[in-house]
């Protein structure tokens, strides 16, 4: 339910904890004091807190303030040293080299110290990736000399794997083939170090979910205590290597379902949270104007795209009031490509993020695309425009569609009614209408169910009931996410349309499209209901023509505008295909906070940048202001500009000579 490099869910909760401050900042008006507090709320328990086999924002948001990787994220997105002191890179691009600092150790969650982290530690870690078929693996198995093959079952012994400690303070991965965002993968849970002895010890209970004493910590904080459905608590690790930038001494994250939205600014109020997310359709929004009206400030958009699924092949039907003969006939509908572009264009996303960002920002968190527009760029040009090109050449339907962030780019009645009377020659008498969707909802989450009556409204406004009706099962908490974010197959999958979001891994287009690739293990694609062996299904969707464009922009290795050119073609395809709606990111939201801007780690990728990483960042006792964080915001970008600039010069220097 929050924003990082992974499967995100999206109640109105998903958009409360990870919005918060989009970047990092340097304001001095701090409380003069040895000891900061932060406090918030978080939505969703860890299934489980083993950091290198889960692939979910719960887990990941908490563990990478428990453990160290190789990298890290400085305030301005670079990548600098942390368990690492330095690297080099082979001159053919395969071998990176990574010597680690020698004042680094584990600590149980008591803080007694336990052994000296190793470069073993990392061969380990990522054996118990591949043993425990970590829900990360595809992140790196097609990566790493003969990962793949280990997890196949095809290489037995792992000494043969492109991971090895060369001595106690070395550690060597051998790629299968240059990757030039290689480094920004070390960031992720999955190649994060574990202890061997502690490993064994623990067996299955290594990570258990409400057991601080089932980790290690060599990270910035430990685990004091976590109860399910009810609170988190962190510790400062006073013997982290890096304690020095660690000024947060304690964090309390409370448990919060969604049910009312007003208990968070009152919360914030009353001195309890440190942030507060701001709903400007809920009562405490006029409050928060009059006592706070100076302190308002928007979150800038960040990388997570969130996005409706269409379920193309659902075979689960416990979710649903609908007869044999709809529930085939909403199948058939969905396979059609003109009948998905129809709802597309039909859906105001606009209108129904204002549910929730209010009249004035509703158009602030908006994205048309998986892949954000400006996430890379080609020939010094936004990958979006490239996109935009590509994907005009595919229809007329798409001439003179807005790409951009912070658009309502995809919403045209017009065009919708023309794809709907596409869509029904097509299918001619094969169904009958009104086509059946089905979305999920949870009961408890309040702004979930008017942003599903606000999806409801427009579609079957622009469309016609007497053609599309929109169900929205209202359900507990747990049937909904069991029928759909928790679902662990095409089959489970108990909705014809449903949302959720994703963040990318690693600093590459391929970390968000390749979720829909056809290759077996890929993240997403089951959530159309597509299973990949379903050659049938794949070819009749077209998924084998988008596979196509990801295996050759993923053999394109020493020209990155030639890699992401392709690449820019696959979200075009993607686009095309409207098996996906691309609806909001986080960010572009209203808040009111006593972090300091702009002093959290930044970066689109990885487990180690972003406002849930609380090393480096200070809380003041008075609400930032308005002003305060523009300023700060401008200044950030100037700098990072800067900084980035440099970083990049810098990173030749680790190419072996």
């Amino acid at each position: 339910m929050t924003s990082k490099k992974k499967l995100l869910a999206l109640a109105g909760v998903a958009l409360v904890s990870t919005s918060v401050l989009a970047a990092c900042g340097n304001k001095s008006d701090s409380k003069k004091s040895d000891s900061m507090s932060y406090s918030y709320v978080y939505a969703t328990d860890p299934k489980t807190l083993d950091y290198v086999t889960a692939n979910g924002a719960e887990t990941s948001e908490l563990t990478a303030n428990f453990v160290d990787g190789l990298l890290e994220n400085d305030q301005y997105g670079n990548l600098i040293p942390s368990l690492a002191k330095d690297w080099t890179v082979s001159e053919d691009g395969l071998t990176y080299t990574y010597k680690l600092r020698d004042d680094v150790y584990w600590y149980t969650a008591d803080g007694e110290e336990y052994a000296p982290v190793t470069a073993e530690d990392f061969v380990t870690g990522l054996k118990h990736a591949a043993d425990k078929k970590s829900d990360a693996l595809y992140v790196v198995q097609d990566s790493v000399k003969g990962l793949k093959d280990y997890v196949d079952g095809k290489e037995k012994d792992f000494k043969n794997i492109g991971v090895k400690a060369v001595d106690e303070h070395t550690v060597e991965y051998t790629l299968n083939k240059p990757e030039s965002f290689w480094n920004s993968k070390t960031t992720y849970g999955i190649l994060f170090p574990v202890n061997a002895e502690f490993l064994e010890s623990k067996g299955d209970d290594f990570g258990s979910p409400t057991d601080p004493s089932s980790l290690l910590y060599n990270g910035a904080y430990t685990l004091s205590a976590i109860t399910s459905k009810s609170s988190v608590e962190m510790t400062k690790n006073e013997n982290y290597w890096d304690a020095d930038n660690v000024h947060i001494t304690d964090v309390k994250l409370t448990y919060y379902d969604g049910s009312d939205p007003d208990s968070l600014f009152n919360n914030f109020k009353d001195g309890s949270y440190s942030f507060a997310r701001l709903y400007p359709n809920q009562p405490s929004f006029k409050k928060a104007s009059k006592e706070f009206g100076d302190n308002i400030y928007y979150a800038q958009q960040n990388a997570s795209t969130y996005m409706y699924f269409f379920n193309v092949n659902r075979t689960a039907n416990k979710m649903t009031e609908k007869s044999p003969e709809q529930f085939e006939d909403t199948k058939e509908a969905l396979q059609n490509k003109d009948f998905r572009q129809a709802v597309t264009f039909a859906f105001d996303r606009a209108s129904w993020n204002s549910q929730v960002a209010g009249e004035e920002a509703k158009d602030k968190a908006l994205r048309n695309t998986l892949v954000p527009p400006t996430f890379v760029q080609i020939d010094g040009k936004d990958f979006g425009d490239t996109v935009t090109k590509d994907l005009e050449t595919l229809g007329d339907e798409w001439q003179g569609v807005n790409l951009k962030d912070a658009q309502n780019g995809l919403y045209d009645p017009e065009k919708a009614k023309a794809e709907l009377e596409k869509a029904k020659a097509d299918l001619g008498s094969d169904v009958s209408y009104p086509i059946q969707i089905d979305t999920v909802v949870s009961q408890t989450d309040e702004l979930g169910v008017q942003r599903a009556k606000s999806l409801k409204q427009s579609i079957e406004s622009n469309l016609g009931k007497e053609n599309v009706q929109i169900n929205i099962l209202e359900k507990s908490e747990e049937e909904y996410l069991a029928a759909t974010y928790n679902a662990e197959s095409a089959e489970q999958m108990d909705y014809d349309i449903t949302i959720s979001g994703w963040s990318p891994d690693y600093l590459d287009p391929s970390s968000y499209l390749d979720i829909f690739s056809t290759a077996e293990g890929a993240a997403s694609t089951m959530r159309l209901g597509i299973d990949s062996k379903n050659t049938e299904l794949v070819q009749k969707v077209g998924l084998d023509k988008y596979q196509e464009h990801l295996d050759k922009a993923s053999d394109i290795t020493d020209d990155v505008n030639a890699r992401y050119t392709e690449y820019a073609k696959a979200q075009a395809w993607l686009s095309d295909s409207a098996l996906v709606i691309p609806t909001i990111s986080l960010g572009g939201t209203p808040g009111v906070t006593r972090i300091q801007p702009f002093t959290a780690p930044f970066s689109w990728v990885g487990n180690k940048g972003g406002t849930y990483i609380y090393k480096y960042q200070k809380v003041q006792d008075k609400p930032v202001t308005t002003s305060d964080y523009e300023k700060a915001l401008e200044k950030w970008k100037t700098k990072r500009d800067k900084s980035n600039e440099k970083a990049t010069k810098e990173l030749a220097d680790h190419v072996a000579k």
